[in-house]
């Protein structure tokens, strides 16, 4: 009975390693999409010796090597494709980013080098030689990740990545205006509220400049509040120093009631091993009646195409009435880094001013204290030849009222954000 069962139990095995020896490109495909990439590389082989002229398996053979960090093993796969099929720009691309994976920055220089005899002036071989040399010059290593868009990815997405696509991501926000190029920027949004409030209408326009340390961004906001419109100069700041730490620095200065006259940000961020990263700064802002301090840290994680970071706000106040507030965000990445959806969530005490006016009454100082709960959703994406970026925001914030304690009103906010590459 017993050497019954075992044989049932053998042959089942057998059976399910035949179907799996027998799977197709298809098969094999949707595996490697559904993050089943050890299965869909042992397909791959398999199908790669029955028909060895099927460039498509051997493409996807190579990816789900480079996705299992096996990089010499895609570089000899590469190798065959690239020498059958010159002119196929994807499989350039491919072997190329393997070799930036891998660390090889002057094997992907030198692939560069020649997928660009067969493809000339290819805008995303142009960047990815750019890349490599900026590799090069500033003696980047894999362990501590790779620009991409002149972003960094972190060690840990390059491990866990899970679609064909190839998401490419960096580890936080703030990274990406750190180290993405110039641009010009156009930001409007309009709230408006359940009771009492006038709605509100925010624009700003803003300029990147790309700099050796770091991106500076100058910016206008215009900002119409309950009848009484006024005008902020802002700038920011993302300097980058060592290899695992940047910063974000922040000053803004108005003259006009709607916004405080003095407002100061700094955050330090430290990429972490596993795909971490984690800041901790604060914030300085002079309304007309008193100066607010408060203490801010977060903590960012990616797992696959997927981004999560908690971010507190702590604002001491003597008395015990130290006030507590935390935002929570996920984003998923579609395309590449700068195409994703997420949501964002948050609970406790308003992080940054909101001023509104009641009457002649200007609350803005008051509003950090006041309890909120908060919930937005975005959406990112960039035009056809990725020259244009479009994002889409709208959110619901429901806020305890200034002048009654336990009662609560709603406010609804709709945005979009344009973004054109110099």
């Amino acid at each position: 009975m017993s050497f019954m069962i075992l044989s049932f139990a053998g042959w089942g095995q057998d059976t399910a390693y035949n179907e799996l020896a027998e799977g197709s490109y298809e098969q094999a495909y949707q595996m490697a999409y559904n993050g089943k990439h050890k299965l869909a590389k042992n397909m791959l082989v398999s199908i790669t010796a029955k028909t060895p002229k099927d460039l498509k398996a051997k493409a996807l053979l190579a990816k789900t090597y480079t996705w299992a960090r096996q990089y010499k093993k895609a570089r000899i796969e590469f190798n065959q494709l690239l020498i059958k099929e010159r002119n196929n720009k994807q499989y350039w691309i491919s072997a190329i980013k393997n070799e930036l994976y891998a660390g090889e920055n002057a094997t992907a220089l030198g692939l560069a080098n020649k997928a660009l005899f067969y493809k000339n002036e290819d805008s995303e071989l142009l960047r990815l030689k750019k890349l490599a040399e900026e590799r090069i010059e500033n003696r980047v290593y894999p362990e501590l990740g790779w620009f991409n868009t002149n972003q960094k990815i972190s060690k840990k997405l390059k491990e866990q990545k899970s679609k064909e696509k190839e998401v490419k991501t960096e580890t936080t926000e703030a990274k990406k205006e750190a180290f993405s190029g110039s641009n010009f920027g156009i930001n409007n949004s309009y709230t408006f509220f359940s009771e009492r409030y006038d709605p509100i209408f925010f624009s700003s326009i803003s300029y990147k400049h790309q700099t050796k340390i770091g991106s500076i961004i100058p910016k206008i906001n215009l900002n119409n509040r309950s009848g009484n419109s006024g005008v902020q100069f802002e700038v920011d700041m993302y300097p980058k120093f060592l290899k695992r730490f940047y910063a974000y620095l922040s000053y803004g200065y108005s003259n006009a009631t709607i916004y405080p006259s003095h407002k100061a940000s700094g955050d330090i961020y430290a990429s972490l091993p596993g795909a971490f990263e984690f800041s901790a700064g604060g914030r300085y802002i002079v309304t007309q009646t008193q100066n607010i301090t408060a203490i801010t840290n977060s903590i960012g994680h990616y797992r696959g195409n997927y981004y999560f970071s908690l971010r507190s706000f702590i604002n001491p106040r003597p008395g015990n009435l130290t006030r507590i507030s935390a935002n929570f965000l996920t984003r998923k990445y579609l395309k590449d880094a700068e195409n994703y959806m997420g949501i964002s969530v948050g609970l406790g005490y308003s992080p940054e001013l909101r001023q509104i006016v009641a009457g002649d009454t200007l609350l803005a100082e008051t509003l950090l204290f006041i309890e909120s709960q908060r919930l937005s959703l975005e959406y990112q994406f960039t035009s056809k030849n990725n020259q244009n970026i479009y994002k889409a925001r709208v959110g619901v914030r429901r806020q305890e009222l200034a002048f009654d304690s336990g009662s609560f009103f709603w406010g609804i906010t709709a945005g979009l954000n344009y973004n054109v590459k110099l």
